[in-house]
C-alpha cells in the first residue's frame, strides 16, 4: 500500500453498495465496459475478449472512529483473506453458481453475498490505511 499517509482505528457502520467486484483493466485497474463478447477500457483504451476480464475487490464502506465518520473504499488483494479467495476466483464462483443453479436472476445470489459481507464487516473494528 503505497503512498499511505496514516493509520485509522475506525468501526464499519454500513456497507455503501453491493457491488463488490468489478471488471478491471490490467493496465490502469479502471473499470471496464463489458458486452458479450469484448471488453473496453475508456480510460487507456485496452480492449479484449470478455471471457479474459480480470476482477477486482472495491468494497465501499462506512466507518466512525471515536470522533468522526468516514466514506472509505478499500481496493484489491488486500481484501483477499477476508473473502477467502480472489475477486477473479469469487466472480467464477457467483457465474458458476448461477449457471448451475439455472438461476436467470441474479438477485438471490447478490442478496446472499451482501447478507455475508455485513455479517463480516459491520460493527468490526479494523485498521486502515489512508
Amino acid at each position: 500500500m503505497s503512498g499511505v499517509q496514516g493509520l485509522l482505528a475506525a468501526s464499519v457502520i454500513s456497507i455503501q453498495n453491493s457491488c463488490f467486484i468489478y471488471p478491471a483493466c490490467q493496465n490502469c485497474f479502471s473499470r471496464l465496459i463489458l458486452d458479450s463478447r469484448r471488453f473496453n477500457c475508456l480510460k487507456c483504451g485496452c480492449t479484449g475478449e470478455a471471457k479474459d476480464a480480470s476482477y477486482r475487490y472495491r468494497l465501499s464502506l462506512k466507518i466512525a472512529d471515536t470522533n468522526d465518520l468516514f466514506d472509505i473504499t478499500v481496493f484489491g488483494s488486500c481484501l483477499d483473506p477476508f473473502f477467502g479467495v480472489t475477486a477473479e476466483n469469487l466472480q467464477r464462483y457467483i457465474q458458476d453458481f448461477n449457471q448451475l443453479s439455472g438461476e436467470t436472476n441474479t438477485d438471490s445470489s447478490t442478496t446472499a453475498l451482501v447478507q455475508a459481507v455485513e455479517t463480516c464487516f459491520i460493527g468490526k473494528r479494523f485498521i486502515f490505511g489512508v
